[in-house]
């Protein structure tokens, strides 16, 4: 995992749709907002557009272009996880599984609605989602784990793998009724198009590299200009780290890399068992994710996360990651070894010490909403709106209000670190090496 070796159908955007050609011009000059939005993502642009609706003079400030980042680049499944995955939150959040559930089922369904008022062509599939089991053990677990998210008001039902339609190799698990696929890059393209119908000033390729407050304000300072507003939003989700009047420790960015097969005939994915289409993600530490596609591919990732070296910038995926993750793929679906992958790309993605979204007032009149710990599809768009509404002057919502953090507070989390995910990684492989001994053994 050095970063320097790349396969040769790498992207360094994504795979899932091209640049937009109508790349906006950069701030230039002195110039005046009531709220200054940093980050073109699902967040920023969704906290924009509400902002916008509302008659709210609002600005946007992006890096590079609208849906840059990891909006464009994620695995496209629309879930209600939260708390990194439906364990965690039936143990560690049990107290507080009613309300963060709620927010994890209001997410999805406000990005529907999203969908559906904006008119964004995204190839949405409402289909769901499974936590797959891979081992009898992981099966009796799922079991209870759903029954608790049931009890805690979750969208979710046990099923069996092969009465749902799962591939064979995957016993059964948690059906998140909620939600489904997407291609994502078309549906951040959308929100970038709906906000450039509104009264929204859009400043791209236009890095913020100083904030400053005044008696009048915050000041955002950048390469060509700077920028007076009355309230800041910070949007910037995994370079939030970087950021000037950002937290510490608000987050731990981790280069997440996805892959994506050559075209299958339907046939062929049929007689894997995978008739039913929902979207998969295993039980693992670090989990593995598998979808298909309008254009019948199969897109797979995650597995082999890794930390940045320095400053969170650019990169494209490694051989060795594209190549594990493949040789796990065919490890899942054991009837298409000799399917190839056609291209692979990659985004960074924000981790919490909690592993949940945080929002909050990072100083006086600057506000944020980050870390969605790799769910951001649902969780981002909601938030942002939700923290719109909070910077126009409305009350806290009871779902922002399960996240909100009163003091900016994060403590360490070594887990996070290049250390901490190769440590993962390796469990993960040994916890897959127990479970092919117990199924060889018929347990």
């Amino acid at each position: 995992m050095n970063g320097r070796v790349v396969v040769p159908y790498a992207s360094d955007f994504s795979g899932w749709i091209d640049p937009p050609a109508d790349v906006g011009e950069p701030l230039a000059g002195e110039q005046a907002c009531e709220v200054a939005v940093v980050g073109g993502g699902y967040t920023g642009l969704s906290a924009a557009l509400r902002l916008a609706e509302r008659g709210i003079d609002v600005a946007v400030l992006e890096a590079d272009f609208c849906g840059w980042g990891a909006s464009s680049r994620n695995s496209g499944q629309l879930t209600p996880t939260i708390a990194g995955d439906p364990q965690l939150l039936a143990t560690v959040y049990r107290r507080r599984a009613r309300g963060l559930v709620g927010l994890a089922d209001g997410a999805v369904h406000f990005t529907e609605r999203l969908i559906e008022r904006l008119g964004i062509d995204c190839e949405y599939e409402p289909v769901g989602n499974v936590s797959v089991s891979l081992s009898p053990g992981q099966l009796r677990r799922a079991e209870k784990i759903a029954r608790l998210l049931a009890e805690a008001g979750g969208e979710v039902a046990f099923v069996d793998g092969r009465e749902f339609g799962l591939p064979e190799r995957f016993l059964g698990g948690i059906h998140e009724r909620a939600g489904g696929v997407m291609n994502p890059g078309m549906f951040a393209r959308g929100l970038r198009e709906a906000l450039v119908g509104t009264s929204a000033k859009i400043f791209e390729r236009t890095p913020v590299v100083g904030i400053e407050r005044d008696a009048r304000g915050v000041v955002l300072e950048t390469q060509g200009g700077r920028l007076r507003a009355e309230r800041v939003v910070l949007a910037t989700n995994a370079w939030t780290r970087d950021l000037p009047e950002a937290p510490r420790r608000i987050v731990s960015p981790l280069w997440v890399t996805l892959a994506e097969t050559e075209p299958i005939d339907p046939e062929r994915i049929d007689g894997c068992g995978w008739t039913s289409r929902a979207g998969l993600y295993t039980e693992h530490l670090i989990l593995e994710s598998y979808r298909l596609t309008k254009r019948n591919t199969i897109v797979y990732g995650s597995r082999n996360v890794q930390a940045p070296r320095g400053r969170v910038g650019t990169r494209r995926p490694d051989a060795e990651v594209v190549d594990d993750l493949t040789a796990a793929f065919y490890g899942r679906f054991p009837t298409l070894t000799d399917v190839k992958p056609q291209s692979a790309w990659g985004g960074w993605i924000a981790m919490t010490p909690s592993w949940l979204p945080v929002a909050g007032e990072a100083a006086p009149n600057v506000f944020y909403a980050v870390g969605y710990n790799g769910h951001g599809l649902a969780q981002a768009p909601y938030l942002g709106s939700l923290l719109a509404d909070r910077v126009a002057g409305d009350d806290t919502h009871e779902h922002l209000a399960v996240v909100w953090r009163d003091r900016p507070r994060f403590a360490p989390n070594p887990l996070f670190s290049g250390p901490g995910v190769k440590l993962g990684w390796r469990i993960d492989r040994l916890t897959d090496r127990v479970m092919a001994r117990s199924a060889s053994r018929g347990g």
